[in-house]
């Protein structure tokens, strides 16, 4: 599917049980923690599947959002880019994932106060770099990052969000020139050159798929999406994510790819 960045190594975090009282826009109801357990753990074994080496680490109670790994820093395959989360109670989040970061690269960056990024905010496309400016990624954050990557030789785009949590809510990126997109990005001008697998406004929750080597990970429960991604050749693995939504996560959310 073109020159795709192949993934070797993922790290993840098992959810705690205060995960259940985090952070949420939502209002699909508290999650159930036995139930979170298991999707989790399903998350780790699809990654497996796909190739990947996978680095787990334990709960952190004092951090119910801390399963959401993506949002602490954004990777590439030279240098990694420790992030500022957006909300102050993820701001600690970080020297955990530096720490272990440490044992797989040399070259880091940092966001640096009064800038805030979340990871979920960031989506790679080849050499570009779409960053969304939301309720928890800043002007400064984004601008911070953006100067990042044009000294990495990267480009970087800024793209203020109307609609969504984070950018990749409601984007994702699969090689060759494609995107899944929802809402606001299936007119979007920053993203008009791309091939599109468009996804309605009932189904939405599923453009936050993940390419990880040969498969296409995604939400169980939308067979238009699955169905429109088969179709262009892509091996799909569905997994039950009910009680990851109902604290706004997502699929991408959940993991760190490298």
């Amino acid at each position: 599917m073109g020159d795709l960045i192949l993934y070797k190594h993922v790290i993840v975090k098992t959810p705690g049980k205060s995960y259940v009282n985090g952070l949420t826009t939502s209002d699909l109801g508290t999650p159930n923690y036995e139930k979170v357990l298991q999707q989790h753990a399903s998350y780790v074994e699809a990654l497996k599947k796909c190739g990947v080496s996978v680095t787990h680490l334990p709960a952190s109670e004092e951090f119910p959002d801390s399963t959401f790994v993506e949002d602490t820093a954004v990777l590439t395959q030279e240098f990694a880019v420790i992030t500022n989360p957006g909300d102050v109670s993820r701001n600690s989040e970080i020297k955990e994932i530096e720490s272990v970061l440490k044992g797989f690269y040399a070259n880091f960056h940092y966001i640096n106060a009064p800038g805030t990024l979340d990871g979920g905010d960031v989506l790679q496309v080849d050499d570009q770099f779409f960053i969304g400016i939301s309720n928890r990624t800043n002007e400064e954050g984004a601008r911070q990052l953006k100067e990042v990557l044009k000294s990495e030789g990267y480009k970087g785009t800024i793209v203020p969000l109307k609609e969504f949590f984070h950018l990749k809510t409601g984007i994702a990126y699969l090689g060759n020139d494609l995107i899944v997109a929802a809402g606001e990005f299936l007119d979007h001008p920053n993203f008009a050159q791309y091939k599109k697998i468009t996804v309605s406004a009932e189904d939405e929750y599923s453009a936050n798929c993940i390419l990880v080597n040969d498969y296409v990970i995604i939400p169980k429960g939308y067979e238009e999406t699955t169905r429109r991604l088969n179709e262009v050749g892509f091996k799909t693995i569905e997994l039950d994510m009910s009680e990851f939504q109902k604290q706004d996560g997502g699929l991408s959310c959940l993991s760190l790819r490298f």
